[in-house]
């Protein structure tokens, strides 16, 4: 007996997440724990948990992801933007509710690269006249 599950990939800074939502009654697994074991933070919660409380589907789907990289605050973003994916291809009708909340954007924003002749990216040396 073959359940259907639909797969949406979400990304943020350096975290990917692939996200699979299955027909149940909502509970979160994150990488085999449960989502209040994972997160620390119940802001945290609340930012992956967006897109289905928009939709009002949190009580219809079971959501199951595996994610790496980055930390908490990226993977959040990234579980984020997987279950919006993942809930426009389980129904289209979604796709407006959830792209006008801004969660099938991908938030392009990333660590910028250290330069040479500076401590950090911006952080100049000290400046001293004499």
């Amino acid at each position: 007996m073959a359940t259907t599950r639909y797969y949406g990939t979400g990304r943020r800074k350096s975290s990917v997440a692939r996200v699979y939502l299955m027909p149940g009654t909502g509970k979160v697994t994150i990488n085999k724990k449960d989502m209040d074991d994972y997160f620390g933070y119940d802001t945290l919660k609340v930012i992956a948990r967006q897109p289905l409380e928009l939709t009002s589907t949190a009580d219809k789907f079971d959501v199951l992801v595996n994610v790496h990289g980055g930390g908490y605050t990226g993977q959040a973003g990234a579980i984020r933007h997987g279950i919006a994916r993942a809930l426009c291809e389980a129904d289209a009708e979604y796709r407006p509710i959830l792209k006008k909340a801004g969660y099938l954007t991908r938030d392009p924003r990333m660590k910028e690269r250290k330069k040479y002749g500076l401590k950090k990216a911006r952080r100049a040396p000290q400046f001293s006249k004499r």
